[in-house]
């Protein structure tokens, strides 16, 4: 089975709010929320991947990214390796550039969502970290 390689962007606003995307239901885990972000094409790195996706899908131009975590996760059908990289700084108004749902949510509420099993050590990391 090939990997995936995804860029993941957890984008963390001045109120310390999350951006999260709800996935089209006719893609992979469809329905569901995530962290934007997408492949990472050939021969681009993990950084250019990340500002791309993500004014590609939200709109947004990433002016200060550090990585998170990187994750590996077989869901039986597909496998992905997701770079997590989590943006302080960036410029633009999110929106659904794609027509995806989008919302600006406190951490501590990420909990009330579902989001596709491979982003779950990501929430844990975001819980420890923004609600000590």
């Amino acid at each position: 089975m090939k990997k995936i390689n995804v860029a993941v962007a957890v984008i963390i606003d001045n109120d310390e709010k999350v951006l999260i995307a709800k996935r089209h239901d006719h893609l992979h885990q469809g329905g569901k929320w995530e962290f934007p972000g997408g492949k990472i094409e050939k021969n681009e790195s993990t950084e250019k991947a990340l500002a791309r996706e993500i004014k590609e899908e939200v709109g947004i131009e990433v002016k200060k990214a550090s990585p998170l975590i990187i994750l590996d996760y077989d869901y039986g059908d597909k496998l992905v390796s997701l770079d997590v990289w989590v943006v302080t700084q960036f410029t633009g108004n999110a929106i659904g550039v794609e027509e995806q749902e989008i919302r600006w949510e406190n951490v501590s509420n990420l909990t009330n969502y579902t989001f596709p099993d491979a982003n779950q050590p990501i929430i844990d990391i975001l819980l420890k970290r923004y609600n000590s």
